[in-house]
C-alpha cells in the first residue's frame, strides 16, 4: 500500500466558480478515485484560497470583512465540489487555524536559514483603492514585447516581470495610475536554487509537457528572488520581529497548505504525516496551466528552503485553458458559465464525463452548448447509458430480474483483464482523456455484441444462446461500471448496488440467480432546445 497525496489547486475564495475551474481540477478526483481502487493509502486535498490583495478588494467594494467574503465563497465551493462528487479527505480553507499556524511555524523555520534576506524595494500603491497592490493587480505594458501584461508575468511572451518594470502602469481593479513606495520586505533567494530546480524538472519527464517547458522556460529566462512578505492587512502575520505589521505574502502560504491540509487529514486517521512526506510516497498535483510555476518552482522552493526533507511534486497534471463558445471566459464581464448554475440544471456525471473527455487536457479546449449536449445524449446516454438500460431492462422483462445462466466469453474475457491494465497505467500518467476513450471504445464494442445475438429474437428461437448473451453483457455492464467509477461515481455506484458489486479495481463476476432489484433509467435526455436557449443567454452579457 503507498501513500499517494494529490493536491488540488485552491480556488480565490473572490468569486463563484466556474467551468473553468472544473475543467482543470476534475483530473484530481479521478485519481483519488482510482487510487483508492486499488488499495493504495490517499490523502485528497486541497481548500479554498483565502488571503491576499483579490479576497480585501472585493471585499471593500461589498463593504464587507474579508472573512465574511472568503467564508461565504468557500462554503459555495464546499457545495459544488460535494455535488460534482469530489472526494476530499480533508478540503479546508488558508483562513484556519491549523493551516494558520502550520504556515507560520514552518516560516519561522525557514527565516534560519541562508535562503531569506531582506531588502528595501518599491511596492506598488493605489492611492484611489488606497491599499498596496500584489502583482497581478498591477496591469501595463510588458517591456520585453509591448504587449499587455500583469505586474508578475506576460502572458504574450511569457517573461517573468516585477511590477516596476511595466510600462504605463495601472490598477486592475480602479483603472487609474499607480505609484510605488519603498518598503522592507523578506525575500527568498530561489536563484540560489536553480540547480535544484532545474533538475526537478529534468528527473519527471511524465509531467505534462506544458510543465516542462513552462518549468524550463522560467529557469532559462533567469530565475528572480521572491518576496516572502506584502503591506497587506489581510493575511497570515508574519513571524519574525519587525515585521508585526506585515502578512505572508499569499503565494508563499497558499501552496503551503498541500502540508497544512494533508497534517490535518494524517492526524484525523491517525496516521503519520512525516511518512506521507517521505521519501517512498507519491504526490501529484492538479492545477491549470497558469499555476505552473508555483508548483514547479514556487513550491519546491519553499520546501527547500525550510530544509525539512520534504517530498518534491513527483507528478505535475497542468491543464491548458478553456474557452466558452469560442471565447475567453471573462469573470469581470460575467462572461462565464457558474458550476452552482450548471449543477441546477444538469447531472454531475454529465458534467464530469465531458470536461473529462473533450477538456483541455493536452490543448486549448472550447466549452459548447451544442457539443455538451450531443457529448451527453449520443456517448454517455446513448451508447453507456443505453446499454446498461436495454440490458437489463431486458432481463427485468423476460427473465423476472434474474441474471440467466452462460458461459464466460474468453475474447470478452481478456479485453476486460487488458482494460483494468492499461485505463489503471493511463490514469497514473495523467493521460485521462485517452483512459475514457478506451473504455468508451469498449462500450461500442458491447452494444454491437448485444445487436449481433440479437436476443430479442433467440429469446424465442434459442433460448439457451439468449441467456448467454445477457449474462455477458451483465458481466460487462459490471465491469464498466468499476472502470468508470473514477470518471462517474454516481452512475457507477447505482449499477455497483443494482449488480451487488463493489468498486474495488480487479475483474468483477455477477452470479447467474441473482435477482435484479427495480432498476431505473442510467441518465436523462437532454432536450435539444438547450442549446438554443442557453447559447442566447450568453449573447445577452456581450
Amino acid at each position: 500500500m503507498r501513500n499517494i497525496l494529490i493536491g488540488g489547486a485552491w480556488p480565490y475564495a473572490n468569486g463563484s466558480l466556474h467551468i473553468g475551474h472544473i475543467a482543470g481540477l476534475l483530473p484530481g478526483d479521478v485519481l483519488a478515485r482510482y487510487h483508492r481502487a486499488i488499495g493504495d493509502n490517499v490523502y485528497f486535498v486541497s481548500g479554498s484560497d483565502c488571503h491576499g490583495t483579490p479576497v480585501a478588494l472585493r471585499a471593500k467594494q461589498e463593504k464587507r470583512t474579508p472573512q465574511e467574503v472568503s467564508d461565504f465563497y468557500h462554503e459555495e465551493f464546499v457545495d459544488c465540489f460535494d455535488k460534482l462528487g469530489f472526494s476530499y479527505d480533508v478540503y479546508t480553507k488558508t483562513s484556519s487555524d491549523e493551516h494558520k499556524k502550520f504556515v507560520r511555524d514552518f516560516h519561522k523555520k525557514l527565516y534560519e536559514n541562508s535562503f531569506v534576506y531582506e531588502k528595501e524595494v518599491p511596492q506598488a500603491y493605489c492611492e484611489v483603492c488606497d491599499t498596496f497592490l500584489a502583482d497581478r493587480f498591477v496591469l501595463g505594458k510588458c517591456p520585453k514585447c509591448g504587449k499587455d501584461a500583469r505586474g508578475d508575468q506576460c502572458d504574450a511572451c511569457g517573461t517573468v516581470l516585477e511590477p516596476e518594470n511595466l510600462v504605463e502602469p495601472i490598477c486592475a481593479v480602479c483603472e487609474k495610475p499607480i505609484s510605488f513606495k519603498t518598503s522592507k520586505h523578506l525575500y527568498i533567494a530561489i536563484t540560489e536554487l536553480q540547480a535544484e530546480l532545474r533538475a526537478l524538472a529534468a528527473n519527471h519527464p511524465k509531467w505534462r509537457k506544458n510543465a516542462i517547458a513552462f518549468t524550463n522556460k522560467y529557469i532559462d529566462d533567469g530565475l528572480r528572488d521572491r518576496a516572502l512578505t506584502r503591506d497587506l492587512e489581510w493575511g497570515i502575520k508574519v513571524p519574525k520581529d519587525g515585521y508585526e505589521k506585515k502578512t505572508i505574502y499569499i503565494w508563499a502560504e497558499n501552496v503551503l497548505g498541500y502540508l497544512s491540509a494533508s497534517k490535518v487529514a494524517a492526524e484525523l486517521r491517525g496516521t503519520d504525516f512525516h511518512e506521507l512526506w517521505g521519501k517512498e510516497a507519491k504526490h501529484y498535483y492538479v492545477h491549470g496551466k497558469d499555476n505552473i510555476p508555483f508548483h514547479t518552482i514556487i513550491l519546491p522552493s519553499l520546501l527547500l528552503g525550510n530544509g525539512g526533507d520534504w517530498h518534491l511534486p513527483d507528478q505535475i497534471v497542468s491543464s491548458e485553458y478553456l474557452t466558452l463558445e469560442g471565447r475567453k471566459i471573462s469573470t469581470s464581464q460575467n462572461y462565464a458559465i457558474w458550476v452552482k448554475e450548471l449543477l441546477d440544471n444538469y447531472e454531475a456525471d454529465s458534467i464530469r464525463y465531458f470536461f473529462l473527455a473533450n477538456g483541455p487536457e493536452k490543448k486549448d479546449a472550447d466549452f459548447s452548448w451544442r457539443e455538451y449536449v450531443h457529448s451527453h445524449n449520443g456517448e454517455l446516454l446513448g451508447a453507456y447509458g443505453n446499454f446498461v438500460n436495454r440490458s437489463l431492462a431486458f432481463i427485468a422483462k423476460y427473465f423476472d430480474g434474474i441474471i440467466p445462466a452462460g458461459i464466460d466469453n474468453p475474447s470478452i474475457n481478456n479485453h476486460i483483464d487488458e482494460l483494468f491494465v492499461s485505463v489503471g497505467k493511463q490514469i497514473e500518467n495523467g493521460t485521462f482523456k485517452d483512459a475514457i476513450a478506451e473504455i468508451f471504445d469498449f462500450v461500442r464494442y458491447a452494444n454491437k455484441f448485444f445487436d449481433a445475438e440479437q436476443p430479442w429474437i433467440t429469446r424465442t428461437t434459442d433460448r439457451k444462446a439468449c441467456e448467454n448473451t445477457l449474462y455477458q453483457c451483465v458481466q460487462i455492464i459490471a465491469n464498466l461500471a468499476v472502470l468508470l467509477s473514477p470518471f462517474l461515481p454516481f452512475s457507477s455506484d447505482k449499477v455497483c448496488k443494482w449488480l451487488g458489486i463493489n468498486n474495488r479495481w480487479e475483474k468483477q463476476s455477477v452470479s447467474a440467480g441473482y435477482l435484479l432489484p427495480e432498476v431505473e433509467i442510467l441518465f436523462r435526455r437532454i432536450d435539444k432546445k438547450v442549446i438554443e436557449i442557453e447559447t442566447e443567454k450568453l449573447k445577452s452579457i456581450l
